[in-house]
């Protein structure tokens, strides 16, 4: 019988490196007062009796189907076409965002699945599935936290699919530890790692995130998995992004567009048509269309340009960053005759999506040209380019995908202007 010894490192909180002294700094990713004490036992084995096994890359044989659709067209977009077999993917979100109605929905559409959540008792899953009217007969349901026996479990019932709700809440009791301390988070990651590529079944785990948005726990635990996914969105809007941000088997900038209803999540086959449903003719009011994943995106950017009442102007955005939006306010006071120094500018990106692509640079700028001008830009013009610090307008990726989009849904695309003095010429 192998013996055990004890050992004692120091953990980050924040990045999850590790680290045999303790230190107030982590040399890592420099911060403050983030490493934690872990102990646990390391079985003694003989190192020259160990034996690693090796196989050549021609003996190692592909299944003919790599990939399982789960049915759900944005879902299986964002990972690639599909979940792969044996391979573990993390889902993050925040409180409320949907990510148990999501893992649901797939678990209905995929096959006999077994779906692990501890947060909740078997009776309140039932009555949310209910809701959802969900009818799967394939659907094992565990509300226990303890997987210490899961692998007899996945090979008992051979699942098609495993889903964890949440890594926060499940335990092995062979670590001293509470549920969703570092240790259990980091050890129950490794363990549901190792039965997924072992047993050849996919394993979903869900994560709660932190209020920087990234996944909880360890950072390793992303390292550890196949895919990381995110699903975000505003929770007093209807539209939700399922955003791929790693993804071994697939590209990771496609996105999933859903729209939350009673009913559950439901796909957006047009998601233009989503975010401009409500766009009304105003001055203030530009439509632009930005590349979210490969998919061009037509989007409302709305303006309010007023007179300020102090002497420092006020700046405020939703889902465009605070930043970009003072930057650019002072290219178009420097390149234009329009002086925005003395008046306070409040934007928003319509339907609660967030925008981060250079592209959309044009738009932003003539929502507050507009609002400032008091003149209405045409619903049917479609805008997308980058401006630059001297107020030339750029080019941007991709451009011929944008256009055939604006005109597929009936909109001019409007993007070779020379600079922002001929767009305000042109336009009003």
């Amino acid at each position: 019988m192998a013996k055990n010894s004890k050992k004692t490192i120091y953990l980050c909180e924040n990045c999850g490196n590790e680290f045999s002294q303790w230190s107030g700094r982590c040399t890592i990713c420099g911060e403050w007062n983030s490493l934690k004490e872990v102990s646990f036992d390391v079985p003694i084995t003989n190192a020259r009796s160990s034996k690693i096994e090796a196989t050549n890359i021609k003996d190692v044989k592909v299944s003919s189907k790599t990939r399982t659709t789960t049915g759900i067209s944005e879902f299986d977009r964002v990972l690639g076409g599909g979940i792969v077999a044996g391979s573990i993917i993390l889902l993050g979100g925040e409180p409320g965002i949907g990510k148990s109605t999501l893992m649901l929905e797939v678990a209905q559409t995929i096959g006999h699945t077994i779906y692990i959540s501890a947060e909740e008792s078997l009776e309140q899953i039932k009555i949310r599935a209910d809701r959802l009217n969900l009818k799967s007969k394939d659907l094992t349901l565990i509300s226990d936290g303890n997987i210490d026996s899961l692998e007899m479990t996945v090979q008992q019932y051979k699942p098609q699919l495993l889903i964890v709700d949440s890594v926060q809440t499940v335990y092995l009791s062979s670590y001293p530890s509470t549920p969703g301390s570092l240790v259990q988070v980091r050890e129950c990651g490794i363990f549901l790692q190792r039965l997924a590529k072992k047993s050849g079944v996919p394993i979903i785990i869900v994560g709660h995130v932190t209020k920087e948005g990234s996944v909880a726990g360890p950072r390793m635990l992303e390292h550890l998995v196949d895919a990381v996914l995110y699903l975000e969105g505003e929770r007093f809007h209807d539209a939700r992004i399922l955003r791929g941000v790693k993804n071994r088997f697939g590209a990771t900038n496609e996105v999933g567009i859903f729209q939350m209803e009673s009913k559950g999540l439901i796909e957006v086959k047009n998601p233009s048509e989503l975010f401009l449903s409500q766009r009304i003719d105003k001055p203030g009011s530009a439509t632009g269309c930005t590349l979210e994943g490969t998919r061009p995106l037509l989007i409302e950017v709305q303006s309010i340009v007023v007179s300020t009442n102090y002497g420092y102007p006020k700046r405020t955005s939703s889902g465009f960053d605070l930043n970009r939006l003072n930057l650019l306010a002072a290219v178009v006071s420097k390149n234009t005759p329009i002086n925005l120094s003395n008046f306070d500018i409040y934007l928003n990106i319509a339907g609660g999506i967030k925008i981060s692509e250079p592209a959309i640079d044009l738009p932003v700028c003539l929502s507050m040209i507009s609002s400032y001008k008091n003149k209405t830009v045409s619903r049917k013009d479609c805008f997308f380019a980058e401006v630059g610090l001297l107020g030339e307008i750029r080019k941007v990726s991709r451009e011929a995908d944008r256009v055939k989009e604006c005109q597929r849904l009936g909109y001019n695309p409007k993007y070779h202007y020379k600079d922002l003095n001929q767009l305000i010429q042109t336009l009003f």
